[in-house]
């Protein structure tokens, strides 16, 4: 039999009372308050005191003119009209969203349902976004030239239009304390530009401390940024440990690769970002830090907020002064200043000048370099061992990189050490590998059949790690 317009009765539903009814109504994740015609309050779910934090029996029975006389209910209610949209409640200091409409017995409005929801935070990160561009546009207006730029930017090598920008600018936010967001493909030279950062900063004579995030399991990322005390956990170092965070206290911290952090750790990272404290694992004291947060990721942060696996209000706070570094195929007019910067340092460690064929320099023009300035360095470094002479001919480069119409390579060049050639090989696989995989790791490790611990040991063994 029908129960109404909008509801049946069945075998598991045989009647609609009013206990099954408000149940229903509890059950709703926003707040649904009904008023009767004299806006005395008679109804609110538990979803009222969840998310206003106001106990449900200290509101029924009071008139809402008397608490919020301004508010979308008791104007839908005078007006006979339904209103949507946003009001900011002054009696609780929240902003909420939602719909408030008359309820009519007959042509006699005897009441009004409103449903809304806390947005709060949601428009206080979208003013922090807002207010973060009008900054990111300020310093952009106040740039100093490039000459003012200080000495440890002008170690970074680079002529190129857009790295200029980005250069000037982060000698602009040098100057504060304002986190850094540096972004850039895998091998661009990010953790460079943090030093730089950091070296010209008010904090250049205390630590700059790395954290690798990609390279920490996630059963120990949160000892390693926290520290822990002593019976932690089993294996706790007697006496506790200091954390990433206390060890850059006064200086800077660098979150490298802070896209691959897990949804919790971004949680408690948020924490440290908006508070400057946190507690060590299996301590309760409240430890406060002063220090300035540079951050640098190869993701696509944006694309992996809508999916969910980046946190957005943690990215409002990171983005904050953006640093974006293009990859090497596209400033390929600083090509030939970088390759003689490598080409001076690896002259200083083998004893001779070292310089490059005319057609090992067309090769180098025309080749994509997935790996960025590290690839470029790393072919540089390899040309430089087997080279026996002062010019690296096309037979000296790793293999990888050698067009296919080119004459295969000269054996009576090549060093017969096997160690050497094992570990030559290695590197240049682990190099194919990541460009291969767009500089995913976790991707590459699965591709070469080895485990974290063995990848990260050869990244930093061959100077492959950033």
């Amino acid at each position: 039999m029908s129960a109404g317009i909008h509801a049946v009765t069945t075998i598991d539903f045989p009647r609609w009372d009013q206990a099954l009814l408000f149940k229903i109504l509890d059950n709703i994740h926003d707040v649904v308050l009904v008023i009767d015609s004299h806006t005395t309050i008679v109804y609110v779910n538990e979803a009222y005191a969840r998310i206003l934090g106001v106990p449900v029996e200290k509101v029924l029975g009071r008139r809402l003119d008397k608490i919020e006389p301004d508010s979308a209910a008791i104007k839908a209610l005078h007006s006979g009209k339904s209103i949507k949209g946003s009001e900011h409640l002054k009696s609780l200091g929240i902003d909420v969203i939602g719909s408030a409409f008359p309820l009519y017995k007959g042509k006699q409005i005897i009441g009004c349902i409103s449903t809304f929801k806390n947005v709060t935070e949601e428009l206080e990160l979208n003013r922090e976004l807002q207010q973060t561009k009008g900054v990111a546009d300020y310093l952009k207006e106040q740039l100093d030239q490039w000459e003012q730029l200080p000495l440890s930017f002008k170690e970074y090598v680079g002529q190129n239009r857009n790295v200029k920008e980005t250069l000037i600018l982060a000698a602009k936010v040098a100057r504060t304390d304002s986190t850094v967001l540096i972004r850039g493909e895998s091998g661009v030279g990010k953790e460079v530009l943090a030093k730089a950062v950091h070296n010209a900063s008010r904090r250049k004579n205390k630590p700059l401390i790395k954290v690798n995030c990609a390279a920490i399991p996630e059963s120990l990322i949160e000892s390693e940024l926290f520290g822990y005390e002593e019976g932690a956990y089993t294996g706790a170092k007697k006496g506790g440990k200091l954390g990433k965070f206390e060890l850059a206290h006064s200086g800077t911290i660098f979150l490298d690769e802070i896209g691959d952090m897990s949804l919790t750790m971004q949680a408690k990272l948020l924490r440290v970002l908006q508070e400057r404290e946190f507690e060590r694992v299996g301590g309760s004291a409240t430890i406060k830090v002063d220090i300035r947060v540079i951050a640098a990721t190869n993701r696509d942060l944006e694309t992996m907020i809508d999916e969910k696996t980046f946190r957005k209000d943690l990215y409002y706070r990171l983005n904050i002064v953006p640093l974006n570094l293009n990859p090497l195929r596209e400033r390929k007019d600083d090509l030939i200043a970088l390759t003689q910067t490598f080409l001076d340092q690896f002259s200083r460690e083998v004893g001779h000048e070292l310089s490059l064929s005319p057609q090992v320099l067309r090769i180098f023009q025309n080749y994509n370099w997935p790996g960025n300035i590290r690839e470029l360095q790393n072919v540089l470094e390899h040309a430089s061992i087997v080279c026996n002479g002062s010019t690296i001919e096309i037979h000296h480069l790793p293999a990888n990189i050698i067009p296919m119409n080119n004459q295969p390579p000269d054996l009576k060049d090549k060093t017969y050490n096997l160690k050497e050639i094992v570990a030559r090989v290695e590197k240049e696989l682990i190099v194919s590998a990541l460009a291969n995989n767009n500089n995913n790791r976790t991707k590459t490790m699965e591709v070469l059949g080895i485990s974290r611990r063995a990848f990260y040991d050869k990244l930093r063994r061959y100077g492959i790690e950033e």
